[in-house]
């Protein structure tokens, strides 16, 4: 069985959708399967036409329904092979209810064999604003992989070993709405001199990058990184105290938020779907909806070393516990092997 992956972004963007396709396609070629990868960050859509034609995949899967899901559908009618659209976040939370948009996701979904969603929340959702899809969906869940590469974060920024950082691994768009907790950490930095916050990742709309840079002025206790690559995301998270998560929504599971709770950091992210589907709140991470909320919950933790150790325990023990790689490869595996099984009947 060939597969084909096609997707927004890949390697080495560290983008959710080009981490998740790198996971899984690392994860399809640990058990033997060929896979090939097709990234429109690196070819245009004609360019990876001629490329499927050639491949001639048993499989077409494509990530982000607005973005890969019409080049998706047209290579498999071409080569009359099945075609899975994963949604993984804008496409089903904004573009499907987008009236510039909505035409473009609903044929992608009507034209697909099998659609995959990464919890029951969307899936959910999905069905409820287009049921037809129901019997199509397949709810494979996201998991982690994140290996390493040195980084020494506190050297390079001269922090002290009293300092408690405050990481937000994000590429810096409106709908990560970064803004929303500037406000709140300055205030707790008043009061906890020891507090330090660190922003990693692209500018991906200007206008927003322009506006956090702005409030980034004259606060010298954040820091902003630049875009930097997964392995040395995965390091940093060794090193600080609080992972934030502030997005306005997730396509069902944030890759930085599960990354964070594999290695026992403490989560303070935004109370939505995709957060909730991964975040018991108070348990293993904490949920905000509003400022007062967030300051609240954030100076609970900087205020409380034994806290922040408890949660983040119990958070690697959920993740190790119930978001295995195995889990994830196998559930693509069964969805592959069913569709092409379909196909030779």
């Amino acid at each position: 069985m060939i597969l084909a992956l096609v997707t927004p972004y890949y390697f080495p963007s560290v983008r959710g959708n080009s981490i998740t396709v790198q996971r899984i396609e690392s994860g399809l070629r640990d058990q033997g399967l060929p896979v090939q990868v097709f990234s429109l960050d690196r070819q245009d859509p004609d360019a990876i036409l001629a490329g499927l034609r050639r491949l001639r995949p048993d499989v077409i899967h494509g990530f982000h329904a607005t973005r890969t899901g019409p080049l998706v559908g047209k290579a498999g009618r071409d080569l009359d092979v099945p075609a899975v659209i994963t949604l993984t976040g804008t496409d089903v939370n904004l573009d499907l209810f987008d009236p510039a948009s909505r035409r473009v996701v609903l044929g992608v979904l009507e034209a697909a064999r099998a659609i995959v969603v990464f919890h029951a929340s969307i899936r959910d959702k999905l069905v409820r604003e287009v049921p037809a899809t129901r019997p199509r969906v397949h709810v494979i869940g996201q998991t982690v992989r994140c290996d390493e590469k040195v980084y020494d974060l506190r050297g390079k920024l001269g922090l002290g070993p009293g300092d408690l950082v405050f990481f937000q691994p994000a590429g810096i768009r409106r709908v990560k709405n970064i803004p929303v907790v500037i406000p709140p950490l300055t205030a707790l930095q008043r009061r906890h001199a020891n507090l330090k916050y660190v922003l990693a990742g692209p500018v991906i709309e200007a206008d927003e990058g322009e506006r956090v840079e702005a409030m980034f002025r004259d606060q010298p206790w954040a820091f902003y990184l630049g875009a930097m690559s997964h392995e040395e995301i995965c390091a940093i998270l060794s090193s600080v105290e609080v992972v934030i998560n502030s997005s306005l929504s997730e396509g069902g599971m944030s890759n930085a938020v599960l990354e964070a709770m594999s290695k026992g950091v403490s989560v303070l992210a935004s109370d939505i779907e995709g957060n909730r589907s991964v975040i018991e709140d108070g348990r293993d991470g904490f949920l905000f909806r509003s400022e007062a909320e967030f300051l609240e919950k954030a100076e609970r933790l900087l205020e409380d070393p034994a806290l922040r150790y408890t949660i983040g325990r119990r958070a690697k023990q959920k993740i190790a516990a119930h978001f295995r790689l195995e889990g994830e490869i196998g559930g693509y595996l069964s969805l592959y092997q069913s569709l092409t099984a379909e196909r030779r009947a």
